[in-house]
């Protein structure tokens, strides 16, 4: 067996984890970002929550900017509907 070979290992565990957290970390602000602007800081708050909760559910971590779009993707979803219940309220309110 190449002893060299055998000590180095086959990739870079620290690096590909970093460009994971920075992936991940871009995603989650952009869409944080982009929701405190639309519907205010609450709404953001509960989005978060819900992206996190969302990445925790995944089978595995997301290795690619798509993949973490589908996570946003799919938040959106959920604050979609509850925005449109809220303004459903409002409404009703009137």
């Amino acid at each position: 067996m190449n002893q060299v070979a055998f000590d180095r290992p086959s990739r870079n565990f620290n690096s590909d984890c970093s460009d994971l957290t920075t992936m991940a970390e871009r995603e989650l602000s952009a869409f944080f970002g982009a929701v405190t602007e639309l519907f205010g800081s609450e709404q953001a708050d509960l989005s978060a929550e819900d992206w996190l909760h969302e990445l925790v559910e995944t089978d595995r971590v997301p290795a690619s900017t798509t993949e973490w779009r589908l996570i946003t993707a799919k938040v959106s979803t959920r604050l979609a509907s509850r925005v449109h219940a809220s303004s459903l309220v409002t409404v009703a309110n009137i």
